[in-house]
């Protein structure tokens, strides 16, 4: 059962979003301006990486990490690739050793990000190009992939991505009392997360930091089936510095929450 939630954790989890680095060392720059949110390029050009733990109750299920690769490019023109790995916690009764990544290829224009391309690697079975899903604009159609055979297609609705650009998306909402909407694809299926920042801020503690941050929630709902019966309820926390770090997260099922919180930042780009 731990394994089950685990392995498809991220595909409910991280649309809702995602050396110890202390407070001073992280980057984080605070503004008073609570009207100013970040926009892709500034997001882009700080070069993050992150790592988040993972927890059910007592047990920590495993670790996130997040980080920006250097650009590529699509068609000829630059792109970018965001990598999500998902490491399990082998100590956990049952649940074994699995390391997971999650390759991301996408550009953004004056509205949003969008993919290009998306597909999971299985590191702990070496099976590479376990699933991907091509984004085909030409013919507005979305084609998912397992193993290398194609298995569906779905219309394409903008702004398509695979999952984890919301990472970046849900940021340029934090701290503003506005509704957006984000149609996701993962795996043969479509989901729209929806979401409201608060205005009110909070003070929260994370090991990634020395000192309480001052942070703003979200509320939102993911509109998927999930394990242990996820509602599609869930909460996050960003950071009100001037990236809107995102710090936390809570997804309600049966039998609690799982709770993803920050351990981890460094901030590569310009400050």
């Amino acid at each position: 059962m731990m394994r089950t939630l685990l392995k498809h954790l991220w595909i409910n989890f991280f649309w809702l979003l995602l050396t110890p680095a202390l407070f001073a060392q992280s980057g984080l720059t605070f503004e008073n301006d609570r009207e100013t949110v970040p926009d892709m390029q500034t997001l882009l050009d700080a070069r993050e990486v992150f790592e988040y733990e993972v927890r059910y109750g007592f047990f920590t299920l495993g670790w996130v990490d997040v980080e920006l690769l250097p650009d590529t490019t699509w068609n000829g023109e630059k792109a970018f690739h965001l990598r999500t790995t998902m490491r399990s916690n082998r100590r956990v009764p049952f649940m074994g050793t699995r390391i997971v990544n999650y390759e991301n290829i996408f550009q953004f224009n004056s509205q949003w990000p969008y993919s290009h391309v998306f597909w999971r690697d299985d590191i702990h079975d070496e099976e590479y190009d376990r699933v991907r899903i091509k984004f085909d604009r030409e013919e507005r159609e979305i084609h998912f992939f397992e193993r290398g055979e194609p298995t569906d297609t779905l219309a394409l609705v903008e702004p398509a991505s695979g999952g984890d650009i919301i990472f970046y998306y849900a940021r340029m909402f934090a701290g503003l009392q506005e509704k957006f909407e984000i149609p996701v694809y993962t795996e043969d299926m479509m989901g729209i997360v929806s979401a409201e920042g608060l205005e009110e801020t909070e003070m929260r503690e994370y090991e990634a930091f020395d000192e309480p941050i001052e942070t703003y929630r979200s509320d939102g709902v993911a509109d998927i089936e999930g394990p242990f019966g996820f509602n599609g309820n869930f909460k996050a926390w960003f950071a009100t510095d001037d990236l809107r770090v995102p710090v936390e997260a809570h997804v309600k099922v049966i039998f609690g929450n799982v709770k993803v919180r920050l351990i981890d930042y460094e901030r590569r780009g310009p400050n």
